[in-house]
């Protein structure tokens, strides 16, 4: 677990990042207002983090898994959010796959031009 709390906050640059790219142009967020988001961001993490690990435990499993935590998500009534998670589950699983599809077609390719070369 974390040793200070402060290491369950957000990294403050990547939820910069993120504003900075829902933001319109031209359009600047203060210092004060990144630090109220972070913290805010962290916050819900932790608790869909609770409620996804409830389920788990619920269900007596060990691993937790994005399908928990788009239950939990309905669970704690952030409905609104559920499809959208669900669409970026499903397009993480594709992008998941093709990388490894294509990391085993390359490792196939490189074993095969090893054995011409031994021939």
């Amino acid at each position: 677990m974390a040793e200070k709390l402060e290491d369950l906050n957000l990294p403050l640059t990547v939820v910069t990042r993120i504003v900075k790219e829902a933001l319109p142009s031209g359009v600047s967020i203060s210092k004060e207002a990144r630090t109220g988001l972070a913290k805010a961001a962290s916050v819900l993490v932790l608790y869909v983090t609770s409620a996804a690990t409830n389920i788990v435990k619920n269900k007596k499993r060990k691993a937790l898994t994005g399908q928990d935590v788009i239950d939990a998500m309905k669970d704690i009534e952030f409905d609104r959010f559920v499809e959208p998670l669900g669409e970026a589950l499903e397009h993480y699983k594709t992008m998941a796959s093709a990388r490894k599809s294509a990391s085993t077609k390359k490792k196939d390719e490189q074993e095969d031009a090893e054995i011409i070369e031994d021939d």
